[in-house]
């Protein structure tokens, strides 16, 4: 009798084991389980897995006994960060793991990075089988430490049956330490820049909103370990800067970044670009990047603009010719300035910035057609305007225009040259854009005085002029010549509009413009033909603004392209694969040089066409916050952009703004390895 009420007790008490080992599975919670200085456990957001569902929100979750810590995915001086293994689990095709924003800690000046008390590692797992029971079974190694490092290890299991997807008490734990995994610093509307020389890295991060206390946690392949960050606030405190003493990294070292403030946790990627020592040294590169902008693709408009002013110049009194060839230049100076602040405008108010920003504007478009088809106009002899009407100096492009019309010469000539982004431009428009106000006026102003040297330098040898023949016959015919070029600039920016606003909107502008340039002819010398004309040019630019302007990939060229991705591009590197990026615009004449002169012939070409290295091309016609942002990252703010990736590269290997044959196939060997150079 007395053994069998102990064998009664005996299953009583097993069935009450099962059950509460079925409650906790049914429930979305594993069993703690007691390891080295911390008790772990895996748990689900669901009870249960329901019909169909693919993939399963997981938690590793950790207590950990008071003072001690484990580590990040990157762990800073030393350490190792938690290991999971799956073996013995059923239905479990994959798992990522999610690494919530880390706490800096610091023991004898070494500076790791980590998590103190308690934290759950989100876990995305795949099942083999969509909505099919599941058997988790992980195996953990972890390193435990205070002012000594335990090695632990444990094995957490979990059961989840099929049936409804309802909540777990777990739940909302995932969700809470869910968001703490940055997000990507482009969702965030933050851009990051880095510096490095001087004998330390700088690293800027700009935000929308102000930061408070912001700390930041750098990854590079190239260094494993960074000391703490001396963190200075600027702008409002919508500027970060964090500089790191004492660390050499050479240019072109690609870098992950994990900003921390408070609840907002950020991550992006950046390329270290060489620090310029002072802002005199930024000045001089803005200096010759504005020189060197004068022989750059995008010139030919404004070669109409130089030698029609030139050829007026032809025989006048010196002291003229110099105060004509001092108010040009200072058109393009304060043009220059004007695009500086209105820059420095756009990024106070929380927009995105860059060189030839302003070609994605359609209304900028419209009124850059309308005024170059109006010099065309004028070059033609279709109407003139006397010089002390403001409007005259617009649209007067011929010799004895008054100071307003050699003012709106180089506003004109600046506005056209924009587009192009020549070397050391880049270079010193994405320092300054980073930096204040000051400093962006700074660089603007060494800018626009490198682009109107040519004028300067026959400002102060105005007898040079001189040399070219007097005015006559010669003239007309050199006016009508300029004239076609400006028409033609004229019908690019409207097919550049056309990718816009689209293709009905752009040829009702177009039509507008010739019906303005019609009226002048058929009505020339009547009173009538000038505001006739005026009203149908102001309607040409008002047009693109009332239309609903449609997304458009830009024309791959020869070679078909995939969808512009950074993290695609990462991937499929990483993966094994070779590819170009090509960040492109219509309007970007630069661009258009390197894919006629580099990428669309020759060794490059070939090698794109047969798929050895793929082509991803991302469109900038219009304004693209994705595009915008990883320009940053790589210290750009203009196009063209290019970069090669390979498993050797992940990161990308940056090209400069003109490319050649020799410099993209070096990129592509460099990119997939020294083990496939020769091929």
């Amino acid at each position: 009798m007395r053994a069998r009420t102990r064998l009664a007790a005996a299953a009583l008490v097993a069935g009450l084991l099962t059950c509460a080992v079925d409650t906790a599975d049914a429930s979305g919670v594993g069993e703690w389980v007691r390891a080295e200085k911390a008790d772990l456990r895996l748990v689900a957001a669901t009870r249960a897995v329901g019909p169909g569902q693919e993939t399963l929100r997981l938690g590793l979750h950790v207590r950990l006994e008071p003072g001690w810590k484990i580590y990040w995915r990157s762990p800073g001086t030393a350490g190792l960060p938690p290991a999971l293994t799956w073996t013995d689990s059923t239905n479990l095709a994959g798992t990522v793991l999610r690494w919530p924003a880390p706490k800096r800690f610091e023991l004898f000046g070494l500076q790791s990075f980590g998590y103190a008390d308690e934290v759950v590692l989100p876990i995305e797992a795949r099942l083999a089988e969509p909505g099919a029971a599941a058997r988790l079974r992980a195996g953990v190694e972890y390193l435990v430490c205070r002012d000594i490092c335990i090695p632990g290890s444990a094995r957490v299991a979990l059961d989840l049956g099929a049936g409804p997807p309802e909540p777990s008490p777990a739940g909302h734990l995932i969700d809470r330490f869910t968001g703490r995994v940055p997000v990507p610093a482009i969702a965030a509307g933050v851009t990051l820049a880095a510096e490095t020389g001087n004998g330390a890295l700088a690293i800027t991060a700009r935000a929308d909103l102000p930061f408070a206390a912001p700390d930041l946690f750098v990854e590079t392949a190239a260094l494993s370990d960074l000391p703490a960050p001396r963190i200075a606030l600027g702008d409002g405190g919508r500027e970060a800067r964090f500089v790191f003493a004492g660390v050499a990294l050479p240019p072109g070292t690609p870098l992950t970044a994990t900003l921390v403030d408070g609840a907002l946790a950020i991550e992006g990627s950046a390329t270290a670009t060489a620090a310029t020592r002072t802002l005199g040294a930024v000045l001089l590169i803005a200096l010759l990047g504005g020189l060197i902008l004068n022989l750059m693709p995008c010139v030919l408009p404004v070669l109409a603009m130089k030698v029609t002013g030139l050829a007026g110049l032809a025989g006048a009194r010196p002291a003229a010719a110099r105060l004509t060839l001092l108010a040009t230049a200072a058109g393009v100076v304060l043009s220059m300035l004007a695009l500086g602040a209105a820059l420095a405008a756009v990024r106070a108010a929380g927009g995105a910035i860059g060189w030839g920003v302003q070609f994605q504007q359609p209304l900028f478009l419209a009124f850059m057609a309308a005024l170059t088809g109006l010099f065309a106009f004028n070059l033609w002899g279709l109407f003139t305007i006397g010089a002390p009407r403001w409007a005259g100096g617009l649209a007067e492009a011929a010799p004895r225009r008054g100071l307003a019309g050699d003012l709106a010469t180089g506003a004109l000539a600046t506005l056209l040259a924009t587009p192009c982004s020549a070397p050391f431009v880049g270079t010193a428009a994405a320092w300054a854009l980073t930096r204040g106000t000051g400093e962006i006026l700074s660089v603007f102003a060494a800018l626009g005085i490198g682009l109107a040297l040519p004028w300067l330098a026959l400002a102060a040898a105005p007898r040079l002029a001189g040399l070219l023949p007097r005015p006559g016959a010669w003239m007309i015919r050199l006016r009508a010549v300029m004239g076609v070029l400006l028409a033609g600039t004229c019908v690019w920016l409207l097919t550049v509009l056309a990718k816009q606003v689209g293709q009905e909107a752009a040829l009702v502008t177009a039509a507008a413009l010739a019906a303005a340039g019609i009226v002048l002819w058929l009505a020339r010398g009547r009173r009538i033909a000038l505001p006739a004309a005026a009203a149908l040019a102001l309607g040409a630019v008002i047009l693109p603004g009332v239309t609903s302007p449609p997304r458009v990939i830009a024309a791959s060229g020869s070679t078909a392209a995939l969808a512009f991705s950074a993290e695609e591009a990462e991937r499929r590197a990483r993966g094994g694969e070779t590819l170009l990026v090509d960040i492109t615009a219509d309007w970007c004449i630069t661009c258009q040089v390197n894919k006629a002169m580099v990428l669309d012939r020759g060794e490059v070409a070939e090698r794109l066409r047969s798929g050895a290295v793929a082509v991803m091309r991302g469109d900038w016609t219009r304004p693209d916050p994705a595009i915008a942002a990883y320009l940053a990252r790589h210290g750009r703010v203009g196009i063209p952009f290019n970069a090669v990736y390979g498993p050797a590269a992940p990161q990308g290997i940056p090209l400069p703004e003109l490319l050649t044959e020799t410099t993209v196939l070096d990129a592509f060997s460099r990119a997939r390895g020294s083990a496939q150079a020769a091929r």
